[in-house]
């Protein structure tokens, strides 16, 4: 029983670590633990033990990583598959996601990248330039619809 103990303390400690750190997401940690070869049942109890004390709340991370990766800025899009990523569930993602789109204007946001990165490209090729901005867009989680829209907007105007 000690041994069994014992156990439960390291995994409790590694957990508290890994927290310190940033947060997690349930998944995240359990997989953590997983890696450091405890068993399931140790797991289970020290993420039990964790969300009872409030030090792990899938919702709370959720809107965290959320509100801190909008700040990048990244598209909607990026953000859910992160989050799925994390092991969040598709109700908590959508609820998250809702929650900021009031106040976040996905079309803005990309204009303002546009310019941005069309201005540093203005010495290359005008349609070479307007394709690596797409593609950088792309790759941030921005919808394909609006970067082509905006895209598309004569310049020196925004959305």
């Amino acid at each position: 029983m000690g041994n069994y103990q014992q156990e439960l303390k390291k995994a409790r400690a590694y957990a508290f670590l890994l927290l310190k750190f940033r947060l997690r997401s349930e998944y995240e940690l359990s997989e953590r633990l997983k890696r450091k070869k405890f068993n399931q049942e140790i797991i289970r109890k020290t993420i039990v033990f964790l969300k009872e004390k409030k030090f792990l709340d899938d919702e709370f991370f959720a809107r965290s990583w959320v509100n801190s990766r909008i700040k990048k800025p990244l598209g909607l899009r990026r953000l859910k598959q992160e989050l799925m990523a994390k092991g969040i569930a598709d109700q908590t993602i959508e609820e998250q996601l809702a929650s900021i789109k009031n106040n976040y204007s996905e079309k803005e946001v990309v204009s303002g990248i546009i310019q941005e990165r069309l201005s540093k490209l203005k010495r290359i090729e005008p349609q070479n330039a307007k394709r690596r901005t797409f593609a950088y867009l792309l790759r941030r989680g921005f919808s394909p619809g609006i970067v082509s829209e905006c895209l598309n907007q004569p310049t020196g105007t925004s959305a």
